[in-house]
């Protein structure tokens, strides 16, 4: 075993060396593998970047993977009364920690320049995580927020600038008109979206159903029953589903109409999205990666002519055909492997760039996914392979050459 490593060893410290001595020949191609190299694996960390905005921007609408959709309404339209004590009942029977009520409605809110309907949204406060929701200024709705006596908003920019973007600190309050108008207390502010362009507001749904007149005729309420939102793992979701709607519509009766489903992004979703990206432009970095092989196979292969007579002593001393074989292959191999480590070097620098990963993630990225193993171990793979190719003419010629012809060459 110490023979065959110190062999390896050797071979390596000697290709290396014949490297150095013929490093100008050698540069322009190995700079064409470096480049192909860093192009494979700087498209793979993009596409990881770029994958993971992708994912948050779904997850942002969606909900996170598995996302269940519980709705219940009775036959009439009405809002079952017993549902929230159901719903609670479900939540302790299957465990589940990630759950929030959502009421979509709208709330008149008094600016400045007038009353405006702003499209509101109740919620719990997990729906923040299931969310994956980001604020610019302030906090997500805490469970201290439950007992505040005047209700708690989080408001989108463009409300913000309505308001003459308050400082936080100074806890600023908003007048929601009614029949019953209320202070509420402006706790966080989240970025809005490039097509949303009115405000836009979140409360907790106990906030907003205190503050919302009872009405007994589902003709006149204001919003329709809540619907219920689950965050589990994905391998339970297909279980669940069928179980938590057979327990609600045990519960209601058949006079209810209950629908569970899922409906987050990776439902729908099946393979890579940026797989045909991916494979275009390894498809290019491919084709470098042959014309710089080829350039290395001519450069070794004008390099060997001048070592013929080197080869030959060498045999005549007793290096073995497979010794002298590995020795010229091993010269093709460092060479694309120094460039592949270069070439991954610079990957690594476009892809963590600061500049690269905010025009790549456009402000929709949170968790920066690290830099993937995976792409640096193909490019220092590709590389290998490459050298390997490109070292294998030569190392068959130099096998073939006759020692004595080579002694007289």
């Amino acid at each position: 075993m110490k023979r065959v490593v110190s062999n390896l060893v050797g071979a390596v410290i000697e290709a290396w060396q014949e490297v150095r001595i013929h490093k100008t020949r050698v540069m322009l191609s190995l700079i064409g593998v470096a480049v192909a190299v860093c192009a494979i694996t700087t498209v793979v960390g993009l596409g990881g970047v770029a994958q993971q905005a992708t994912i948050e921007q779904n997850e942002r609408s969606g909900g996170r993977a598995a996302s269940l959709y519980l709705s219940a309404t009775m036959n009439d339209g009405s809002n079952p009364t017993a549902m929230p004590e159901i719903w609670r009942t479900a939540l302790e029977r299957y465990q589940v920690d990630y759950a929030s009520r959502v009421i979509n409605t709208s709330q008149t809110v008094q600016f400045a320049d007038g009353a405006v309907p702003v499209q509101t949204i109740g919620v719990d406060p997990p729906y923040g995580t299931m969310h994956r929701i980001t604020l610019e200024e302030g906090t997500w709705f805490t469970d201290a927020d439950q007992a505040r006596l005047a209700p708690a908003v989080l408001i989108n920019s463009t409300f913000w600038d309505r308001l003459g973007r308050p400082d936080l600190r100074t806890h600023p309050t908003t007048t929601l008109v009614g029949e019953r108008s209320t202070t509420a207390v402006v706790t966080g502010v989240y970025p809005a979206l490039s097509y949303e362009t009115e405000p836009a507001m979140y409360m907790l749904a106990d906030a907003l159903t205190a503050i919302t007149p009872v009405v007994t005729d589902p003709n006149l309420q204001q919003f329709g029953p809540p619907s219920y939102e689950l965050w589990v793992p994905v391998e339970l979701s297909e279980q669940l589903v069928p179980a938590l709607q057979r327990d609600v519509q045990g519960a209601l009766g058949s006079d209810a109409v209950v629908q569970v489903n899922r409906q987050d992004y990776a439902a729908f979703q099946d393979g890579d999205p940026y797989l045909s990206l991916k494979l275009t432009v390894g498809a290019i970095a491919g084709l470098v990666l042959l014309l710089g092989a080829l350039g290395l196979v001519n450069i070794a292969l004008v390099t060997l002519k001048q070592r013929i007579r080197e080869i030959g002593i060498r045999r005549s001393f007793g290096a073995t055909a497979a010794r002298v074989f590995f020795a010229v292959m091993m010269e093709s191999v460092v060479a694309t492997v120094v460039a592949g480590i270069v070439g991954v070097i610079a990957a690594v620098l476009i892809v963590k760039s600061p500049i690269v990963e905010d025009f790549i993630s456009q402000g929709q990225v949170t968790d920066f996914p690290p830099f993937p193993v995976e792409a640096a171990v193909l490019g220092l793979i590709c590389a290998t392979v490459v050298g390997a190719l490109a070292g294998l003419i030569p190392a068959l010629v130099a096998v073939r050459v006759k020692v004595i012809d080579a002694i007289r060459y």
